[in-house]
């Protein structure tokens, strides 16, 4: 059944809502779709107005790009060139939230504001919902995550709604979504695999599948790929992490069996894994991170996160939540 939300036509994946995203985003327009990582703010990459409409619907700074999503590596190589080794994590990880940078080939249909000016592009192979609209439409899609630019992540179509409104018209509803942060994005160079932002497929398999150790990319690096300014994911609350006490008037977002101390004064607790596991603390975190911003408090205490696996992600995007916000910024899927 269809829904509206003030400024948003909400359709449930299915046949109807593909045919409608498709007819909108080849008239240039922006379409709010799933994908397994974040909801997606999608249009053309080859059409430059429909990109702007992108940005100009999530305020999100020109020098950022975006991921060009495409269903596989026979698209990709239209606008992308592979050295052997993304090749191979292409093979190994696509469709699934893994992006890769690659250099841009002579000629490519890529709008220039997809890019922000950069010789390279980031690229990856959604599944499900996305991966049928990119084939239908046949072209591949621009697609940061579908809220405001800075603000908290959505993984689920009411977010969108909740979040974008009237700048999202068309938002098609598939569920929560599964992997519940962004992708993770590599670039390939001089041999050597560099770790731009950790997301969905955790560094671990990376590293196993490409036979050596991922690099991190410096604190300070030049803006290579999507997710890169410091400050992003940013609810209105201040966020305070590793906390070892709740302060008074905090909310707490909470991590495994135990409670720091003071967490039974918090203006509100949310756990994202009561059990520790951090596919199910993933998932949850941007609805969490809303929910507990909702409250009103002033600032979201936040107990300790293992950094390892997708705990490493997850410390990514809580971290630039905290970072001071002198710059608004944007994600993507």
């Amino acid at each position: 059944m269809n829904t509206t939300t003030p400024g948003s036509r909400i359709l449930p994946a299915g046949d109807a809502a593909l045919s409608a995203a498709r007819d909108a985003l080849a008239a240039g327009e922006i379409v709010a779709i799933p994908t397994e990582t974040v909801y997606g703010l999608a249009a053309d990459a080859t059409n430059g107005e429909a990109v702007a409409r992108i940005f100009a619907a999530k305020q999100r700074p020109s020098f950022n790009p975006l991921i060009c999503h495409v269903t596989g590596i026979e698209m990709a190589e239209s606008f992308a060139a592979f050295d052997p080794l993304s090749r191979r994590l292409a093979e190994a990880f696509w469709p699934g939230a893994l992006t890769l940078v690659l250099p841009l080939k002579p000629g490519h249909a890529i709008h220039p504001l997809v890019t922000a000016g950069l010789d390279t592009v980031a690229v990856r192979a959604p599944k499900g919902f996305g991966a049928e609209l990119i084939a239908t439409l046949g072209r591949p899609l621009a697609a940061p995550s579908a809220n405001r630019s800075g603000k908290i992540s959505a993984t689920t179509a009411r977010a969108v709604a909740d979040s974008l409104g009237e700048a999202a018209p068309l938002v098609i509803d598939g569920g929560p979504t599964p992997v519940g942060v962004e992708s993770t994005i590599v670039k390939v160079e001089d041999g050597a695999i560099f770790l731009l932002r950790p997301g969905g497929v955790a560094a671990e398999a990376i590293e196993a599948a490409a036979g050596m150790p991922l690099r991190r990319a410096e604190a300070n690096a030049a803006i290579q790929a999507p997710g890169m300014l410091a400050s992003h994911y940013a609810p209105a609350a201040r966020m305070r992490l590793n906390a070892g006490h709740v302060a008074p008037g905090e909310a707490l977002l909470a991590y495994g069996p135990e409670r720091i101390a003071g967490a039974e004064t918090a203006k509100a607790v949310l756990v994202l894994s009561e059990t520790g596991d951090l596919v199910e603390a993933a998932a949850k975190l941007f609805d969490y991170m809303g929910r507990l911003d909702a409250t009103g408090a002033e600032c979201i205490a936040v107990e300790p996160i293992p950094a390892t696996g997708l705990g490493e992600a997850i410390n990514d995007r809580l971290a630039r939540a905290a970072a001071p916000r002198t710059i608004e910024s944007g994600e993507d899927a």
